[in-house]
């Protein structure tokens, strides 16, 4: 009965955030529910409650350096953002729009380890606005630039939820993951890939937009103090929902996930393309899992992740706030990321 109640559950995270706009706009409220539900069924089902002390101290814990750190940046970016904007622009002027594709592609993609991926994705949208170059080039530029912050963002668990959750369930034995965890087990994989993302940005032929048709993308509305609060609330929350949530899927986890293949569970994550890929991330990585399976689980989250809006936060911001549509993103992202899958499966089994 408890397994049965538990994969219906994440069904449902599955399927309504994607099908009911209430529950996408208000995801976290969504997940935290979810979690609290997952985490009181055993008692409710006759077993051994789930409920910890531990656990209650890791979820309050765990999200605020990832907040504090969207806070803080998301601060400094609002201040400085005009400053910041003229120089970068004033950049790719003089770099010429090949190079600075390159350049901002890759620094966007390691500073979002840094910065997070939400600022980074901010960042991204301000940059692209203040360029005068044509739509269809700069809907590439984005694209390109979130594939790379969705990959450097999981060096570090301050970087993007994906990789804060995936720290805190396997901070214990066997792996004992620390700060650098990630860094050191997958930047030989992501540190090539946010290099080739900027190698591929140069090689796009820019035009230049004359305000005809194809002009170019343009920030709905600017941010304000207030958005940048509430966003960091959500974060906390949504981050907070997505331990307990793991937790609470356990039992889950450790009859059916850790029994899969690493090509399985590389391949049945390119699903991150629809479904955000920090709650796959709960609902997925145990330390029962070998360390193949969890490379794969997690470069299929961060590689499919990339290829639809709904996947990833960078994608989700950049979209929202300069209009592009799913068909757009689409239309370059699905190639893109089903090439990349492809040449990381092959990497991965060789390796492996």
């Amino acid at each position: 009965m408890l397994e049965i109640s538990l994969l219906f559950i994440v069904a449902l995270i599955l399927v309504l955030p994607l099908s009911v706009q209430l529950i996408e706009r208000n995801l976290e409220i969504f997940l935290l529910f979810m979690g609290l539900l997952t985490l009181s069924l055993p008692h409710w089902c006759g077993q051994a409650s789930l409920w910890r002390v531990e656990l209650i101290k890791e979820a309050l814990k765990e999200p605020v350096m990832i907040t504090l750190s969207a806070l803080v940046f998301g601060i400094l970016v609002y201040l400085f953002k005009d400053p910041l904007t003229g120089a970068i622009v004033k950049l790719e002027r003089k770099l010429g729009s090949k190079c600075f594709c390159f350049f901002l592609v890759v620094v966007l993609g390691f500073l979002s380890s840094i910065i997070t991926a939400i600022i980074a994705a901010i960042a991204l949208v301000e940059v692209v606005s203040a360029l005068k170059l044509s739509k269809e080039y700069e809907i590439k530029l984005v694209i390109l630039g979130c594939f790379s912050i969705g990959l450097g963002a999981a060096l570090t668990p301050i970087g993007e939820p994906l990789s804060t959750i995936c720290i805190a369930k396997l901070r214990g034995g066997p792996y004992n993951a620390g700060f650098f965890f990630l860094a050191e087990h997958l930047g030989k994989f992501i540190i090539p890939g946010v290099l080739g993302l900027g190698i591929i940005g140069a090689f796009i032929e820019p035009s230049i937009d004359a305000g005809g048709s194809d002009a170019g993308l343009q920030e709905k509305e600017p941010e304000t103090i207030k958005d940048i609060l509430y966003r960091s609330v959500k974060v906390y929350f949504f981050v907070m929902a997505l331990i307990l949530l793991g937790a609470g899927l356990k039992p889950v986890i450790d009859k059916y996930i850790i029994n899969l293949p690493a090509a399985a569970l590389y391949w049945i994550n390119s699903v991150s393309a629809v479904v955000d890929n920090a709650t796959l991330t709960a609902a997925e990585i145990s330390p029962k899992m070998t360390a193949a399976q969890a490379q794969a689980a997690l470069m299929g989250l961060l590689l499919a992740g990339g290829m639809l809006i709904p996947g990833n936060i960078p994608n989700i911001i950049s979209a929202g706030r300069l209009g592009i549509t799913s068909r757009q993103w689409a239309k370059t992202a699905i190639p893109l990321g089903l090439v990349m899958m492809t040449v990381y499966f092959i990497i991965l089994m060789v390796i492996n």
